[in-house]
């Protein structure tokens, strides 16, 4: 434990992230943590980026809210707030909270470059370290309470016009890192004059583990553990990580104290601000816990279980539930989104959240493994039980036959299937007999019957042929 005499108190706040959706959550457990801070008598408070979740307009209720919280703190201590993600805070945000000082000052750090603390004001470096020059003059006016290391997020795409758009996700943990090493010079000297070092930044720390306990490992990470320790700082104060962690070495910390509220489903771990204690070569922490709203994440693996969800809503009372589940797509219908709403009216809020798994239906199995079109056309007919023999004839004819071939015989079928067929009548037999050349005794005539030609009724031509569903190719397939 560090003598309180020669330890300095700092509070290490991060990720406040006040917005308009966010401001009850933020605003309580920054509040609690501003007047904890305040009571424990700390000297100096670091907000480590990302004070606000996105650009507010100035009547934004949650931009008022948090100046006045910065004001409050001001009024106890000095304050450095640093640039955090510009998503977050679009450059320039963080202007305004210089004009809300009170009793001490409040410093943004919106470059890369070391400020030093001293009787209650703050001194910057003209670059990116103090220069031997600079450190003289400073120590000529006495000794500062702690020098501050300020790394605040990097612009990528300046970077990435000046390095390449592919170099740019390496090159900037591999410019801080030399940074970082430059400034280990620089802060050993500091601490072999008894001047305590800190350091602040926002961003990420190859290997952390995010708030839902997912590692960070890639080389596209601003900072390594190595590279931060190689600043030689007592302390280095992160941000950007909600979830809170932390790395010793020698004495000597790295520290994320994690969001100050809960802000999404599914975090882990408790909510905290960090209280620092240092002394030249030794940092000490302790977490403090906010008042973090509490939350429950219930998944299945099916339909939601009435009963189960009933014995959990019993003890969901000013809670913040999240329910999930997952089914087929012909058991959607059995989920009553309105009788679990009804168990949980209780609870501060209810999000339901159901995933349907699409009914996946093959309509030939096995049709793409065949190797031709027949072999296809033969495995449909199997699956969809179906005589494919005429399909095959037809399909054979189409392969081996000429374009114009096939053509010309369906519409020879069609002429000859439109000709009405008649049957010829016999012509009509002569009504006169011979005269013979010498006379003849009479005799009586016999009557002779003469057959009367008969002509066959034409037969009614044949229905037109419907090219939709007649058979056109019957009479070549036989």
């Amino acid at each position: 434990m560090l003598n309180a005499s020669e330890s300095l108190l700092l509070a290490h706040f991060s990720d406040l992230h006040y917005s308009t959706g966010n401001l009850a959550e933020a605003d309580r457990c920054f509040g609690f943590a501003v007047e904890h801070a305040i009571a424990a008598g700390s000297q100096v408070a670091v907000v480590s980026g990302d004070s606000t979740d996105h650009r507010l307009d100035a009547h934004t209720p949650a931009l008022r809210v948090l100046a006045e919280r910065i004001r409050q703190l001001s009024e106890h201590m000095a304050i450095v707030m640093l640039q955090g993600t510009f998503s977050h805070e679009p450059p320039g945000t963080l202007d305004l909270f210089r004009l809300v000082g009170s009793r001490h000052p409040v410093y943004i750090a919106d470059r890369i470059h070391q400020v030093a603390l001293r009787d209650g004001g703050f001194t910057a470096s003209d670059g990116a370290l103090f220069t031997p020059i600079e450190i003289e003059a400073l120590l000529a006016d006495g000794t500062p309470e702690v020098v501050f290391t300020c790394v605040p997020t990097v612009n990528k795409a300046m970077l990435a016009a000046a390095v390449g758009a592919k170099e740019a996700a390496t090159a900037v943990g591999d410019h801080l890192a030399a940074y970082l090493h430059a400034a280990g010079s620089v802060n050993r000297t500091l601490r072999a004059r008894g001047i305590r070092t800190m350091g602040i930044s926002h961003g990420t720390v190859n290997g952390c583990q995010t708030e839902h306990g997912v590692p960070m490992a890639g080389f596209d990470h601003e900072f390594t553990i190595g590279a931060l320790f190689d600043a030689e700082c007592d302390g280095f104060m992160l941000g950007h990580i909600h979830r809170a962690q932390q790395w010793d070495r020698e004495g000597r910390l790295v520290a994320y104290p994690g969001s100050i509220g809960r802000f999404h489903y599914g975090e882990i771990g408790d909510k905290t601000y960090l209280q620092w204690r240092v002394a030249p070569g030794q940092a000490e922490t302790t977490p403090i816990v906010t008042p973090a709203r509490e939350t429950l994440c219930i998944d299945f693996d099916g339909p939601p279980d009435m009963a189960e969800l009933a014995r959990v809503a019993a003890e969901a009372s000013d809670k913040f539930v999240r329910i999930r589940w997952v089914v087929d797509e012909e058991h959607r219908q059995v989920v009553d989104r309105d009788a679990i709403g009804a168990l949980f009216l209780k609870a501060t809020e209810v999000k339901l959240e159901g995933r349907v798994l699409p009914a996946v239906r093959s309509r030939a199995e096995g049709i793409s493994r065949a190797a031709s079109l027949s072999e296809k056309v033969t495995r449909w007919g199997e699956l969809t039980h179906v005589d494919t023999n005429p399909l095959l004839d037809r399909l054979s004819m189409l392969e081996h036959a000429d374009s114009q071939a096939i053509a010309d015989l369906v519409l020879q079928q069609l002429e000859s299937a439109g000709k009405p067929s008649v049957v010829a009548a016999p012509a009509a037999l002569s009504m006169q007999m011979p005269m013979p050349s010498e006379p003849v005794t009479a005799v009586m005539p016999v009557p002779i019957e003469v057959p009367v030609p008969i002509a066959s009724q034409p037969s009614a031509p044949p229905a037109a042929m419907d090219w939709l569903s007649d058979d056109l190719f019957a009479e070549a397939a036989a």
